[in-house]
């Protein structure tokens, strides 16, 4: 066996092969990394019969002494008896290249889990020991949404555009429902507007305390992703939603005129005073609706508003919910579920039958308002094991760490 460099067209055809795989293991990421500045490598390990059997995409740039490099998600394969002998191969590789320091961050699950954050399997010890004997430092297990290694997945075999809402947890579909109510339009948008979705995730970032991309990057990925992604917005024109409410305000009329119909029949009927209980609430809450209708559109005119943006990713393994953001202001109209629906309907539409909604803290008690929004969708969750680590020259890397300490760098 034997590890060798190859196309990025021939990564792509062996991506085809596996039953999974990250985007970032794939040749539209390298070649983002690249317009990023990165060092970029796409790698096999060959068999005795000259045939891929593990492969990845390497990347790094040069730091104090040496290039720092990074397998992100990868690398990928089908049969895990290769690993070790990749690994190995891997790091004469680094050596050569005047590798400073490799981390290697896999895709394979660790544990999974319930959403509810209870184990549904055994802990992959034995990716753990692969690792280790190929001479790679374990990193540990982590927490923390910054870590990206816990993961929301909704598995999507077996459903169908009609029965993807039943699917949903029993607080997800009457969110999805009412989101439809309000008339919100989603569309995608095209390169020279990905400013506007630069500034819905910024906005958001600034709100949660995370770092966002800049305007450069989402190019840059818009043009190597190009059919496989979609910058998706959620938008709503105010003058169109108020017309919405009077028109269901009328609908509510003729119900409630109905049952006071009944009543003078049948005054005594509980379950038609409790119906017209129900309906004169709801009819006093569109009336409150129309009157911020009204506001709304005094505030911002008769043009489509943007609510909220995502965007998405499509490879054959899976469909992934990259980044998003959204304008507290428009939190009552519930956009960023539509888009959720969308990306399945859409992911059911290209074949694809797995979703993952990506990162949460792994914090299960409730405090993490990224994950109940997740749960609305009834999935589980995958922990990824973390991060490997290889030093070649292990004494040159402590001296620089120790430098770096004592400059206070």
């Amino acid at each position: 066996m034997y590890l060798d460099i190859i196309t990025p067209n021939q990564f792509d055809q062996f991506v085809q092969t596996v039953n999974e795989a990250s985007f970032e293991q794939t040749s539209q990421m390298m070649g983002l990394l690249t317009d990023r500045g990165y060092q970029t490598y796409a790698l096999a390990l060959f068999d005795q019969n000259h045939q891929i059997q593990v492969a990845a995409i390497l990347f790094g740039q040069a730091v104090a002494g040496g290039l720092r490099m990074e397998i992100h998600y990868g690398p990928i394969y089908n049969d895990r008896s290769f690993l070790k002998d990749f690994l190995i191969e891997l790091k004469d590789f680094a050596k050569k290249q005047a590798v400073i320091e490799l981390e290697i961050k896999p895709y394979d699950t660790y544990q999974r889990f319930n959403d509810q954050g209870q184990a549904t399997s055994e802990e992959d010890l034995e990716l753990l020991d692969i690792f280790q004997a190929a001479g790679f430092q374990y990193g540990g297990l982590t927490s923390g949404f910054e870590t990206s290694d816990w993961h929301y997945i909704k598995d999507l075999s077996g459903l169908t555009p009609t029965n993807l809402l039943k699917s949903f947890s029993k607080k997800g579909r009457p969110l999805v429902k009412k989101a439809h109510t309000f008339g919100i339009t989603l569309r995608a948008l095209q390169r020279e507007e990905l400013a506007i979705f630069q500034d819905i995730v910024d906005r958001t970032s600034d709100r949660r305390g995370y770092a966002a991309k800049n305007l450069e990057y989402y190019q840059f990925f818009y043009d190597r992703f190009a059919e496989n992604c979609e910058f998706m917005v959620a938008s709503l024109n105010f003058s169109n939603y108020l017309s919405n409410l009077k028109a269901d305000q009328e609908k509510l009329a003729k119900q409630i005129q109905n049952l006071q119909d009944d009543l003078v029949i049948n005054p005594n009927s509980t379950k038609k005073q409790n119906q017209l209980r129900e309906l004169s609430s709801q009819f006093e809450t569109f009336t409150v609706r129309q009157t911020e209708a009204q506001e709304l559109i005094e505030q911002y005119g008769q043009e489509d508003v943007i609510l909220a943006g995502s965007l998405f990713v499509y490879k054959p393994q899976e469909s992934v919910y990259l980044f998003s953001g959204s304008y507290t202001e428009f939190n009552k109209f519930y956009a960023p579920a539509l888009l959720q629906e969308y990306v399945m309907l859409e992911s059911l539409k290209r074949g694809i039958t797995r979703y993952n909604l990506l990162g949460f803290s792994g914090d299960f008690s409730g405090k993490d308002g990224i994950l109940r929004f997740k749960q609305n969708f009834n999935g589980h969750v995958e922990r990824k094991p973390g991060s490997f680590y290889y030093y070649p020259k292990p004494l040159k890397y402590k001296a620089i760490q120790f430098m770096k300490k004592v400059l206070n760098r």
